[in-house]
């Protein structure tokens, strides 16, 4: 996972993690954005990926995801994620995000005009029931503590309406 220090341990278990937008930057205010987000995700759990949570906000993503290589395919997701995003802003023209993209990438990245992601996942082997459900609980109230939604389940991005019931956008493995 590029040139973080921290590691997949197990990395066909459980696994917390959060993928951040270079600098921070909102790249996700935009169905179309969010969507290529979503596509990927599905082709994956089509290919194997167990989604057990998720939340995505304007400038990051956290989830539970475990396969047989989920460091793999989490680098596949960063890439294809990657390379689909950049092309739909180059193609609408959204300079002010692109300009941010090429001025915050880092040195070393001289294959590329722009880096969209922030390098590392930090993953977190979820190591019990009880830290599967407190990671849980942080990403669905994550929307919730920015106040941009006055319950976990009234946020679209979210697997939070499929636990509580209700068809989400994805396919959430809620058994571990």
């Amino acid at each position: 996972m590029g040139r973080s220090r921290y590691k997949f341990i197990q990395a066909d278990q459980p696994h917390f993690m959060t993928l951040t937008i270079l600098h921070w930057i909102p790249v996700f205010t935009q169905k179309a954005t969010v969507d290529i987000l979503l596509n990927s995700l599905r082709h994956l759990s089509a290919e194997g990926l167990q989604l057990h949570a998720y939340v995505i906000l304007e400038n990051h993503l956290h989830l539970i995801a475990q396969s047989d290589a989920l460091d793999k395919d989490i680098a596949r997701f960063k890439s294809y994620t990657a390379r689909q995003i950049l092309a739909y802003l180059q193609q609408k023209n959204i300079k002010t995000i692109l300009d941010q993209l090429a001025f915050y990438k880092k040195a070393h990245k001289t294959d590329r005009q722009h880096q969209f992601w922030q390098e590392g996942v930090h993953p977190e082997l979820i190591q019990s029931d009880e830290m599967m459900r407190q990671k849980i609980d942080y990403i669905h109230h994550n929307p919730v503590k920015r106040g941009y939604v006055d319950m976990a389940e009234h946020w679209r991005y979210s697997s939070a309406r499929d636990y509580a019931g209700q068809d989400g956008l994805l396919e959430v493995v809620r058994v571990w």
